[in-house]
């Protein structure tokens, strides 16, 4: 695999996370509990053996940086490295376009690595890919360039770029987010959505961002212009990620777009459910991240209250005194008091809830207070005069909040 090069785009800033994006990248929004958005595509690429990575980073990036200084640090290796790249602005004092000219303005570090086939991948969707099958098969096909695609329902395809494919995997058909999604023949409830992955072959990259710069009328993004002007003139395949094998995994691909806060709540009840269909626990595909030094979660009964946690995850450094946590995500440090109950809940780290709290179907984001007997979750009208409110009712705390005092 040394004639591969990764290039991870994590510069996003993630308007439709706000405001947990407000103070950081949406890569480096916590995910979990222990982990961050951007640690599971870095996992996939340090699970495949692919261990030349480059992480184009650009909107509030110091959150993301640390977090990779503290856990993901390779030295000592020759040849191997994960490295974060802040935005160089060779090209001119802007930020990137798109996704095409965040590639072209760090063009050099490709044509210094020299691969035969350089990955781009996106960095904020949570799911476990085997990369390595994605390039036997663009080697199979003799491809120029290999999306990765995943069905999704035709209601929600408009959200996607979305392809057709003949017999062969070959792509016939593209449109960057299209109001009326074409469905996949036979099926006509899922659309093939671009999963933002793909694999290109060297020399092809380097012509087509070089052609796309020069283009007055582009707006140099991967889904919008290249991939568009390519499919008609190239051999461009389709690399069908259902058919993706993990090592220890049981049942299907899993694959999550957390873009929304809706979607981002949802993909943490996900990890809660009766029989979760996406799992953390898989000792053949670790789950690494940067994990501080504390000590174990620890559950308190009081006199008159006892602890009862149940399908929740609880990070390192909790302290749960005779509370009720249920179907709940807490990240490190979080700290509730006696008689509150938090259900269906996503705690980010370093929150303290005081005693006889009741919060529900809801995301507190780090170093939140929360006075005695606050109630979040159970008045929408209340909530949002206070916080912000998804569109699924879903109640969002910011950071650093103090509430109720």
């Amino acid at each position: 695999m040394a004639g591969v090069l990764a290039m991870i785009l994590a510069g996003g800033e993630g308007t439709r996370l706000q405001p947990l994006t407000i103070t950081r990248s949406k890569p480096s929004v916590p995910f979990g509990g222990s982990y961050r958005l951007v640690d599971f595509v870095l996992n996939n690429f340090v699970n495949s053996d692919l261990l030349r990575v480059y992480v184009l980073t650009q909107f509030k990036s110091q959150s993301l940086y640390m977090h990779m200084k503290k856990g993901w640090n390779l030295t000592g290796i020759t040849g191997r490295f994960i490295d974060p790249i802040p935005a160089q602005m060779r090209m001119g004092k802007r930020w990137y376009d798109g996704t095409a000219d965040a590639i072209y303005q760090n063009i050099s570090f490709v044509e210094l690595s020299a691969p035969d086939h350089v990955c781009i991948f996106g960095s904020d969707h949570i799911y476990k890919m085997d990369i390595r099958q994605m390039l036997e098969f663009h080697k199979q096909k003799q491809a120029v360039l290999t999306v990765a695609a995943i069905r999704v329902p035709l209601a929600e395809a408009a959200n996607f770029g979305i392809i057709e494919v003949d017999e062969t995997g070959r792509m016939v058909g593209f449109a960057e987010k299209p109001r009326q999604p074409k469905p996949i023949p036979g099926d006509p409830d899922h659309a093939l959505a671009s999963m933002g992955n793909y694999i290109f072959e060297t020399q092809t990259l380097l012509s087509e961002l070089n052609q796309d710069e020069a283009r007055e009328d582009s707006s140099h993004d991967f889904g919008r212009d290249i991939i568009p002007s390519m499919y008609g003139r190239a051999p461009v395949y389709v690399y069908d990620f259902s058919t993706n094998k993990v090592e220890g995994e049981k049942g299907g691909v899993y694959w999550r777009d957390v873009g929304t806060l809706d979607a981002y709540w949802q993909a943490h009840m996900d990890l809660v459910s009766d029989e979760p269909p996406f799992t953390l626990y898989n000792r053949k595909w670790p789950l690494h991240t940067y994990y501080p030094p504390l000590p174990p979660a620890t559950f308190v009964n009081t006199a008159e209250h006892h602890a009862n946690v149940a399908y929740s995850l609880i990070s390192a450094g909790c302290y749960l005194r005779g509370c009720r946590v249920e179907r709940s995500v807490l990240g490190f440090r979080c700290n509730l008091g006696p008689n509150s109950q938090i259900s269906h809940s996503v705690l980010l780290g370093d929150v303290k809830i005081g005693e006889g709290c009741r919060i529900s179907r809801a995301i507190i984001d780090k170093h939140v207070e929360i006075a005695p007997g606050t109630v979040i979750g159970e008045n929408h009208e209340q909530d949002r005069a206070r916080f912000t409110v998804s569109e699924g009712g879903i109640v969002v705390v910011p950071k650093g909040a103090r509430i109720g005092f």
